[in-house]
């Protein structure tokens, strides 16, 4: 199956799955339908099927992983909504159509933002309940670390800090993106590899991967953010470059920065060696991150 038609047979699930686990049948109307509103929005739930394809690929528990797998997609979605906000990034577009904020107010974006990182990790604990799984609470464990004061929250204020102070040095760019960007699809790739029992070498491995995975999508980001198509990315572009803040192309240049994707490319495919055949989808992703128009 090629990786366009793997990706639709996985965001079918997820969605299906996303379905069920946004019932809420005791959370106030509107707040539901904000909290719906950016989940539904639609995206391409990387992390989800990042977890799917990594749990099929070491013959783990698929329903597990979905459920892993949704419980991340809430937890990045409300870091879009809080990131659109006017405090933070101030963009009025999200997935092509109006950020959070801009249909539902500022308040209700933060409830709304506040209740699907909560609302993720009870989700994911209750339905961890009858398994009685470590390897299934690690998931969770790995998912809160990575999301968290020391990974994704990290990274957003070191971004805000960077771009207010006027910081703009290697160190600090990849202190931001390891935590921003990187934590999140760790924690994909490791939560798909704990549906199964992985040894201590694979998770290492997995790990590197996902890291280089991780940088790759935010070079490319920076990339498009100086020449793609503001229609095809659904959201307003070159706001990077307006406020000064610090990215992979305006520390290195469009080129350099497009010679850094290709050898990131390259180091996350070797991490993939020790898996063989069983690990094209992940290979596929490779390709369709560094490749991505939006």
């Amino acid at each position: 199956m090629d990786i366009k038609a793997q990706l639709a047979a996985y965001g079918e699930a997820i969605n299906d799955k996303l379905d069920e686990a946004m019932l809420l049948p005791n959370v106030p109307q509107l707040l539901k339908r904000a909290m719906r509103y950016s989940l539904e929005a639609g995206g391409k739930r990387i992390r989800p099927c990042l977890v799917l394809g990594t749990s099929e690929m070491l013959e783990g528990d698929r329903e597990a992983a979905l459920v892993l797998g949704c419980g991340l997609e809430m937890i990045h979605t409300y870091s879009l909504i809080h990131d659109d906000l006017p405090c933070i990034d101030n963009d009025d577009m999200r997935r092509g159509r109006p950020s959070n904020h801009k249909v539902f107010g500022e308040g209700q974006a933060v409830f709304a933002g506040d209740a699907l990182l909560t609302y993720a990790f009870e989700w994911m604990l209750g339905q961890g309940i009858e398994k009685n799984d470590r390897n299934y609470y690690r998931a969770v464990l790995e998912i809160a670390r990575r999301a968290g004061a020391g990974g994704m929250v990290a990274g957003q204020s070191l971004d805000l800090e960077a771009e207010q102070n006027g910081i703009a040095d290697e160190r600090a760019l990849y202190a931001i993106h390891d935590r921003k960007t990187a934590d999140m699809l760790i924690a994909a790739v490791l939560a798909g590899a704990y549906t199964a029992n992985p040894t201590g070498e694979q998770l290492r491995s997995l790990e590197s991967y996902a890291s280089g995975i991780g940088l790759l999508f935010q070079i490319t980001d920076d990339i498009l953010d100086h020449e793609g198509d503001e229609a095809l990315m659904g959201k307003t572009l070159g706001k990077d470059e307006k406020s000064n803040k610090l990215t992979f192309v305006s520390l290195y240049g469009l080129e350099k920065a497009k010679t850094l994707a290709e050898e990131t490319a390259r180091q996350a495919a070797q991490q993939l060696l020790p898996f063989g055949e069983r690990a094209g989808f992940l290979h596929d992703m490779i390709d369709l991150i560094k490749d991505r128009k939006n």
